[in-house]
């Protein structure tokens, strides 16, 4: 299976992400193919779901949510995001065991 993630040239992270909006809970569930599977309480209405995808990651990779940048998928459950300032092995430690 490929990793949700892919390291730019200039060491920002770019993750796959398939997103549920409306969910009970904002969390990262596990592997959905080869995208990160996240779970957002804002409806997917006015780009309400993006902003709490990108406050999900950002606050689970530990890093400020200006270092999160919604990339692909604005109006679509597959969406990629990059994020600058972290390591691989930190993207590593939020998904679930193989």
């Amino acid at each position: 299976m490929a990793s949700p993630y892919e390291i730019r040239a200039d060491g920002t992270v770019v993750l796959r992400l398939h997103v549920q909006p409306g969910a009970s809970a904002d969390e990262v569930v596990g592997l959905h193919g080869d995208a990160l599977k996240v779970k957002v309480r804002a409806p997917a209405d006015r780009g309400r779901a993006n902003e709490a995808v990108v406050a999900l990651v950002a606050r689970v990779l530990g890093v400020p949510g200006s270092s999160v940048t919604l990339v692909a998928g604005a109006t679509g459950r597959s969406k990629r995001v990059a994020v600058a300032g972290v390591t691989p092995e930190r993207v590593g430690n939020i998904l679930p065991p193989s």
